[in-house]
């Protein structure tokens, strides 16, 4: 009795990563990394932004300037792929 083509699965699992640099597995190119963070500005930090605006204009900067309001993008050194991301 022919059952049809089979289905392969792989399974990925995703990293727990932090705020800080992790040492991973790749997921793309199967290297040991410590994978590189770029700060990146994302709804939160905006939104702070208006937040401060509203109540005291000067200070409407300060979500850009903190590292706390940012995304932690997660990158392998090696082949430049996207690995994940640590939001506050």
């Amino acid at each position: 009795m022919d059952m049809g083509p089979q289905q392969q699965y792989t399974q990925l699992t995703v990293p727990l990563l932090g705020p800080e640099r992790s040492r991973i597995t790749c997921p793309s190119c199967h290297a040991q990394v410590t994978t590189d963070v770029v700060l990146e500005n994302n709804t939160n930090t905006h939104l702070f932004a208006v937040l401060l605006c509203l109540i005291c204009f000067p200070c409407v900067f300060i979500p850009y300037c903190t590292d706390s309001c940012k995304s932690k993008n997660h990158y392998c050194p090696n082949c430049h792929a996207y690995i994940g991301t640590f939001k506050n």
